[in-house]
């Protein structure tokens, strides 16, 4: 009697074993979809950078007789050839590279940290008109720039310099928009205001009230220009000459270039991209922790 009652429950119920009901909701399939996708994106993007690895550590002769994915034992030679090659010039490229991407990252950030407060919490005529046209700076592709700039450098008599690289760097319209909108949003008018009616100057209210709530913001700033200056490649090929001051794009460009016609090259250049990488991913590991401690002071703050 209870048997046939537990029975008729689960019929009820709708739980009998083999049922549409027992299915996966069509809405929790669904929810996988993004998921699915960001996997294949990461795999997209994540791929070339594994190839790059592995076939560093391949010699000349292994680098195109051996499965793609099969590590090597030529590393430690690639290494070492990388390193004598033109009396170690590899390493001057990488601090080029360096000079470059940090003075420039630093300037980028402190012209966009001003611009971007500026905007954000001044009133002036003809405000919104320059943010417009900062806006369109944004959507302006470098290439329609680098002549221009190339030719205003020559005029200045600036071009095959380290300057001529630095000051197109300084102004990022993408940072001075990004600035703008964290100002906005991370320094209240209320707190301005009670820095004015208790006598601080404006420089001070700036760099001991607004500076100290823009600190996250600035720092995503100088992580996307050391990233987009250290892989920047059109305005060094343009306006340098001088092999000794090219950055490591470039550097790299003219080994693949003398690679066609001596191939044991190739296994410096894919050592050497492989190193470039490692600047990166250190800085981004540094930055992201530097990140997550501000914001969490932040709001043990608040």
């Amino acid at each position: 009697m209870s048997s046939l009652a537990v029975g008729k429950a689960d019929t009820a119920a709708g739980t009998t074993p083999g049922t549409a009901q027992d299915r996966p909701p069509l809405r929790r399939r669904i929810a996988l979809v993004p998921t699915i996708t960001l996997l294949l994106g990461a795999v997209y993007c994540l791929l070339p950078v594994a190839w790059v690895v592995i076939a560093a550590t391949k010699s000349g002769s292994e680098l195109f007789s051996t499965f793609t994915f099969l590590p090597g034992s030529g590393f430690a030679d690639n290494f070492s050839d990388l390193s004598a090659y033109r009396d170690g010039v590899y390493w001057q490229w990488m601090g080029n590279s360096a000079l470059y991407a940090v003075l420039g990252a630093l300037l980028s950030t402190c012209v966009s940290a001003f611009s971007g407060y500026a905007l954000a919490i001044y009133r002036f005529r003809g405000r919104e008109t320059m943010f417009n046209v900062l806006l369109a700076g944004v959507l302006m592709p470098p290439i329609i720039l680098a002549i221009p700039q190339y030719l205003l450098l020559a005029k200045a008599d600036l071009t095959d310099s380290y300057l001529s690289v630095l000051l197109p760097q300084i102004l990022s319209p993408y940072g001075v928009y990004l600035s703008r909108i964290y100002a906005a949003a991370a320094v209240p008018a209320d707190v301005v205001e009670a820095g004015r009616m208790d006598g601080a100057s404006e420089w001070r209210i700036f760099t001991r009230v607004a500076l100290p709530m823009m600190v996250p913001g600035m720092v995503t700033v100088f992580l996307f220009q050391f990233v987009a200056i250290w892989n920047n490649f059109l305005l060094p090929y343009i306006m340098l000459s001088d092999d000794e001051k090219f950055p490591i794009t470039l550097g790299l460009y003219t080994l693949l270039e003398q690679g066609a016609n001596t191939p044991a090259l190739y296994t410096l250049v894919i050592t050497g991209a492989f190193l470039a990488v490692i600047p990166l991913v250190a800085l981004f590991l540094v930055i992201q922790r530097f990140w997550s401690l501000d914001l969490l002071s932040g709001a043990v703050k608040s």
